[in-house]
């Protein structure tokens, strides 16, 4: 998740064995509602502008922590970066991890009362379903919540999310020579592509699991008995295979995000009917946050028309930004599973099986963690 623009690049686990009754389901003693504002109390939008919102979480302390999937530690530095050019007094901590550890981290933090972020902003969607049930997640709509997408939010505004992120396959156009290149997943098995294909880890990133689970949809485990034989390089985090064609080392990556329309060493593809996959990168702020306020600067910051129409791949999660010529809104494109993969991520027995699964054919996960070792309260 990227050193390429991998989940979100210019704007955008394990501490669970101590996990308590706050993490595991019960409604927190303390997740009372908090302070009402005119238009929280009303179910609005907010009506502060950012200068209004900046200036109310500087009084407030001027501090915020934001837990970020990722697969790099500077993944999010771009988006610190614009952030703290239109916001230099926030004293602004982004963390990136995976999102499997971030999420257990904070049911950690839950159970032993030691909450570090402010804002969680996560590839885990089933934890904000989960969260939002126990009374985790502070109810507010950010500016422009009306004009997000339907299905990249919650109706009661406890999460939104703020980026759409697409995973599929890709290429190295100086490798793969003119008029060579793969089309369709299919494409990867040819023979002239062996000890040539570098992809994440399915077994290791839900969000590639899912894709790879697409493909053995559509063409039958033998797809993946093929792809083995195929000798690939298998790395963690899915940056990894764009790294790796960028490095001239491979010709061809699987499981990864990208830009369908730029243009230079690596070539994303959106396959005309094959299956990728795309989502909505949910963020959520915490009811028991120190920093609501600088949150909601956050939120309404990563929604705004200027930062949702700068995505690094073109799309936006808001219903009114028009694409770049070429593409389609990420929900028009029938293929991209927008519909399957929250419910894939609900479902976690049917993703144990496939982890498993795919480890017989690919071997056990190996590698340390791209974004390093970070332990139970990184950000405090």
């Amino acid at each position: 998740m990227p050193s390429s623009p991998s989940r979100r690049r210019l704007l955008v686990t394990g501490a669970g064995a101590a996990l308590g009754v706050g993490a595991l389901g019960a409604t927190p003693a303390a997740a009372t509602t908090p302070t009402t504002t005119r238009q929280h109390g009303s179910g609005a939008e907010e009506t502060r502008s950012l200068d209004e919102l900046y200036r109310a979480a500087r009084a407030e302390g001027g501090s915020l922590v934001v837990y970020a999937g990722g697969d790099t530690p500077t993944q999010q530095d771009a988006t610190k970066a614009a952030f703290l050019n239109r916001f230099p007094d926030i004293d602004l901590k982004i963390v990136v991890d995976y999102s499997k550890y971030h999420d257990v981290r904070v049911d950690n933090q839950f159970a032993t009362n030691t909450l570090v972020p402010d804002v969680v902003q996560l590839q885990t969607l089933q934890d904000f379903v989960r969260w939002k049930a126990q009374g985790r997640l502070l109810a507010y709509r950010p500016a422009g919540f009306s004009k997000v997408y339907d299905k990249f939010k919650d109706p009661q505004g406890a999460w939104v999310a703020v980026a759409a992120i697409g995973f599929s396959f890709m290429y190295a156009p100086a490798a793969v020579g003119a008029g060579d290149a793969p089309r369709t997943p299919l494409d990867l098995l040819d023979p002239k592509w062996k000890g040539k294909i570098a992809s994440s880890y399915p077994h290791d990133d839900d969000a590639v699991l899912f894709l790879y689970s697409l493909y053995v949809k559509k063409y039958g485990w033998d797809f993946a008995a093929r792809l083995a034989a195929q000798d690939v390089r298998f790395a963690r985090g899915s940056n990894s295979p764009a790294d790796a064609l960028r490095a001239g080392q491979f010709a061809v990556g699987v499981g990864g995000s990208g830009a369908p329309l730029a243009t230079g060493p690596v070539k994303w593809v959106v396959p005309d009917s094959a299956p990728f996959m795309a989502w909505g990168q949910r963020a959520a702020i915490l009811k028991a946050a120190r920093n609501t306020t600088a949150a909601k600067l956050y939120l309404n910051w990563q929604l705004s028309t200027a930062t949702q129409g700068s995505s690094f791949n073109g799309w936006s999660v808001r219903t009114d930004i028009t694409p770049p010529a070429g593409l389609k809104p990420v929900w028009e494109y029938p293929n991209a599973n927008i519909d399957g993969f929250p419910r894939f991520m609900a479902d976690r027995a049917e993703v144990e099986r496939l982890k498993q699964t795919f480890a017989l054919y690919f071997g056990e996960v190996k590698g340390d963690p791209t974004p390093g070792v970070l332990g139970l309260r990184p950000g405090a």
